[in-house]
Parts: C-alpha cells; sequence; structure tokens
C-alpha cells in the first residue's frame, strides 16, 4: 500500500513486517525515529510478541541484541556515527559469533569536529568487520532492503548493516509502497536458528579461540562473504519477482550502453547523478551511472564486467581515508586491475555539504581530471589555514622540525 511517510517510519513499518522479538533501543541522531516509530508499532499492539528494551548505551543496544540472537530470536537494533563507534567491539563479536542481526545505520559524519549531518564515515570505520553491508538510493529501497536483509542474514548466518543516508533519506517524506504483512510472511520464513542457547543443553558460545585455530577461523569467514555473492544476487531477484521492485542485488546500472564515462556511487546522491547523466547524454555525451547496492562483501567480479568496457571511471564517494585518499575508488581500482581505464576519485558531501546537479554536471564534463578531487572545496580557507609541516627550504637541509 502507498503511504507518504518519513523515510525513518517506512523502515520502521518494514523492520515490524519481519516479526522481530527483540528490539534494542538507543537514540543518536539521525536514527532516533526508526526506533520511536518500532517502540510505537509496539505499544499499539500493530506488532506483537516483541520485546523492546531501552538501554543505556549503543554498546548495550547490539550487546542485548546478540544475547537474544544467541538465544535464538530475531533481533534488530539502529545506530549512528558516534554511536556506532561506541559499539565496536561489538560489531566485531557479532560477526565473529554468526549471528543474523539487521541493523540500520542512519549515516552521518564522525568527529571531532562535531557533525551530526550525512556522509559514509561512520559505514567506512565497520567496512571489514565482516557484517553484510547494503546501501539504499531512495526511501522506497531504505523499507525493501530491510526485509531482504533479515533473508540474506538468516540464511548466510551473519549480520547485516543497511546504510541509509541521514536526514537525507531519513527525515525526507516520500511515497513509499509498505507490503502486506502475508507477503512479508511468504517471503521471509519463520526464524529458525543454527544454534540457540539452551538450559537444558548447554553449550558455550564465544569462547577463546589460540593461534592454531584463528586464522581458519578468518579464513572460512573470508571465504563464505565471497560465496555469498550468488546468494545476494539471487535473493534480489527472489524480492523483485515477489514485490515487483529491483531493491536488492549486487549493482544497478543506468544507461550503461556505449557509455565511455561511467560514475559510481553509494546511497542516496545516485539519483541526482542519474539526472545529470541524462542531461549531458541530451547534449550528446555517453556518460553512465553504476550504483552499488551490496558493498560487503565487495562484488568485484560483477562490477568489473559493468565498467570493463568504459574508457573513464568517476568514482563519487562520500568518504576520505586521511592520508589516502578515496576508499571505494581504491577498491575499484584494485577490481579494474589490468584494465585500460582512467580512473577518478571524486570526495564529495563530506559532513553534508550539499552536492549539487550543476557542480556535478560541471566537473563531469571536464576533459582532464586531478587523480583525486574535493568537489566544492573552499580554495580560500585552504589557502589560509594550510601550513607545510617541511618547508621547500627545510627539506633541502634534510631536516624537517615539527612546528605549530
Amino acid at each position: 500500500m502507498l503511504r507518504q511517510l518519513e523515510g525513518s517510519h517506512a523502515i520502521a513499518r518494514s523492520v515490524a513486517l519481519c516479526r522481530p522479538r527483540v528490539v534494542c533501543a538507543y537514540p543518536i541522531s539521525p536514527q532516533t525515529h526508526i526506533l520511536e516509530g518500532l517502540e510505537e508499532l509496539i505499544r499499539s499492539g500493530k506488532l506483537q510478541n516483541c520485546e523492546y528494551l531501552n538501554v543505556e548505551s549503543e554498546m548495550g543496544a547490539l550487546s542485548v541484541a546478540i544475547g537474544a540472537e544467541a538465544a535464538g530470536v530475531r533481533s534488530y537494533t539502529a545506530t549512528s556515527s558516534q554511536g556506532l563507534l561506541y559499539m565496536i567491539e561489538a560489531v566485531y563479536n557479532a560477526s565473529g559469533l554468526e549471528l543474523p542481526i539487521v541493523m540500520t545505520l542512519g549515516n552521518r559524519a564522525l568527529g571531532s569536529p562535531i557533525n551530526i549531518w550525512n556522509d559514509h564515515s561512520d559505514a567506512m570505520s565497520v567496512r571489514d568487520s565482516g557484517w553484510v553491508m547494503f546501501f539504499a538510493e531512495t526511501n522506497q529501497e531504505a523499507a525493501d532492503l530491510h526485509i531482504l536483509a533479515f533473508m540474506v542474514a538468516e540464511k548466510m548466518r551473519c549480520p547485516v548493516i543497511v546504510n541509509v543516508d541521514g536526514f537525507i533519506l531519513t527525515h525526507a517524506y516520500d511515497r513509499v509502497d509498505i507490503p502486506s504483512q502475508e507477503a512479508v510472511d511468504e517471503f521471509l520464513p519463520p526464524y529458525a536458528p543454527n544454534i540457540s542457547l539452551d538450559v537444558d543443553s548447554p553449550m558455550a558460545v564465544g569462547t577463546m579461540v589460540p593461534p592454531e585455530y584463528f586464522m581458519e577461523v578468518r579464513c572460512l569467514a573470508h571465504r563464505k562473504h565471497e560465496d555469498s555473492l550468488a546468494l545476494i544476487e539471487r535473493a534480489g531477484s527472489t524480492f523483485e519477482e515477489k514485490f515487483g521492485r529491483n531493491s536488492g542485488g549486487l549493482l544497478r546500472g543506468y544507461s550503461l550502453q556505449n557509455a565511455d564515462t561511467i560514475v559510481v556511487a553509494m546511497g542516496s546522491v545516485a539519483g541526482t547523478i542519474k539526472d545529470v547523466v541524462d542531461e549531458l547524454n541530451h547534449e550528446g555525451g555517453k556518460f553512465g551511472e553504476l550504483t552499488i547496492v551490496c558493498y560487503r562483501p565487495f562484488p568485484r567480479e560483477a562490477l568489473r564486467n559493468s565498467l570493463k568496457n568504459s574508457k573513464r571511471i568517476i568514482v563519487v564517494e562520500k568518504s576520505l581515508a586521511v592520508g589516502v585518499g578515496g576508499i571505494l575508488s581504491q577498491e575499484i581500482e584494485l577490481a579494474m586491475k589490468g584494465c585500460n581505464v582512467e580512473i577518478i576519485s571524486v570526495i564529495a558531501g563530506l559532513g553534508g555539504r550539499n552536492i549539487t546537479k550543476s557542480t556535478l554536471k560541471e566537473h563531469f564534463s571536464k576533459k582532464n581530471h586531478e587523480k583525486m578531487t574535493f568537489l566544492d572545496l573552499r580554495n580560500d580557507i585552504i589557502a589560509d589555514q594550510y601550513r607545510p609541516i617541511c618547508s621547500a627550504a627545510v627539506k633541502a637541509e634534510k631536516t624537517c622540525p615539527i612546528q605549530p
């Protein structure tokens, strides 16, 4: 049924349709409305047989979800930014224990300095933690990906993060098609845990693993992720057959045929890029757009096949590895190794900086690009504040005193 909903409330309704038994709640902007929406559904009786737990911290929220999943019940939580960092120990524990928790990450910049607006730096901080990671482009996709996430998590025995751009999607109102409970029940079977703690059949969970076995544990986790790429793609196809929408899978291409330049992105900015691609192609250009839906496991082969005929790849990314550069562009460079293609990194939208069609169009239209560009950078501030640690004169003397 089509409803005009805030993105957070659409997510809450979709999560409720998946019949979680435990919801662990600790507020942090911009994910708070999701958990408030779930609390209202539980309190009103629309979501039954579900325990809503207000905990003392983000670490407590994920720890409760870990305990609930270990006891054999479907569990859900949500967080953002610094909250994700606070629960980081439990993030690694959840994946190491193969617990199929689903968590929404309302993407938000990391401090310091304090910034509550959107970028993907929080998601990048846990990209190697062993969780499956999806990125939503629209509110419809954000709602749908949570239904898909529970299926993937439970088939893989692995936790899943659904990334939703903070404020851009979480607080935006849009028409969202919320499926019926019957349709979701047909798509997502009742939870059948692989293991569950039982007082009548005691077992140990999360015991210490010595050096003789730890490497094998990590290798098995890596192979499971690689093997799951086909499962995730099939799950997306099954979802599309059931609900009539392509909201899952690994990648989504737009105007790729005959494109010389393909722009790669994740999250809500993909919609803006598609509009720019349309304008450029209308003016005689040869542009395409590729959205990465599944970021972890990284769809290396699928991405390579989609990009191998392009002459130039522009990666628009909302994160930065300080001292290194663009994170996503480096992963794409590894995937495209051996292909004769130029790869350009465009760092954009950090801390919620607006990404406009006019700026993207101007940048995409350039004939020559720097290897990495900060889009709409305030060069006047950089010129005023930047002080090289070592001057040319000091370097010539082969000394480099650190000065304020």
